[in-house]
């Protein structure tokens, strides 16, 4: 069986998948490929990107953000509630896990932080509001980050 596949063709199978290619020209500027959509993800040029694109950490942050917003409107929707718009502005940063009383990292271990801040527009009452910042902790993206272990298996293709 070959594992060989043209370099502009997401893999096949029902999860589609998502392609990052790299050449050397733009030294990190990388084309991205995803069900028919192209994105570029980048470096900054303090570090010797071109500043194309989000790094991979903000691409990171970009998915919590967005299954947020789309969880809280599903959500606002079946229950027939008022929800306008939602804004969600997520930050990640590092810090060390002796400086996190609640993470359980090794305390020499450094620990990835995503900050979440989540802006609600519409007449919600203070019920509603506080019930769609429990939805937002129910996202998908929010439950695969945080619940569980995440494994990533890394094959070679030749």
């Amino acid at each position: 069986m070959s594992h060989e596949r043209s370099e502009d063709q997401p893999p096949a199978g029902d999860g589609g998948g998502v392609v990052a290619t790299l050449d050397t020209v733009d030294r990190f500027r990388t084309a991205i490929l995803t069900n028919g959509h192209a994105l570029i993800a980048d470096e900054p040029t303090t570090v010797g990107g071109t500043g194309g694109g989000p790094t991979p950490y903000e691409l990171l942050a970009a998915a919590l953000g967005a299954c947020t917003t789309m969880t809280l409107r599903m959500y606002a929707e079946r229950k027939g509630w008022p929800l306008e718009r939602s804004r969600v502005t997520v930050r990640h940063h590092k810090i060390h896990a002796r400086d996190c009383a609640d993470c359980v990292s090794e305390k020499g271990a450094r620990v990835d932080v995503l900050e979440r801040e989540i802006e609600l527009r519409g007449d919600l009452d203070a019920e509603q509001r506080s019930r769609l910042l429990e939805i937002a902790n129910r996202c998908p993206v929010h439950r695969t980050l945080t619940e569980g272990e995440v494994k990533v298996r890394t094959r070679l293709v030749v």
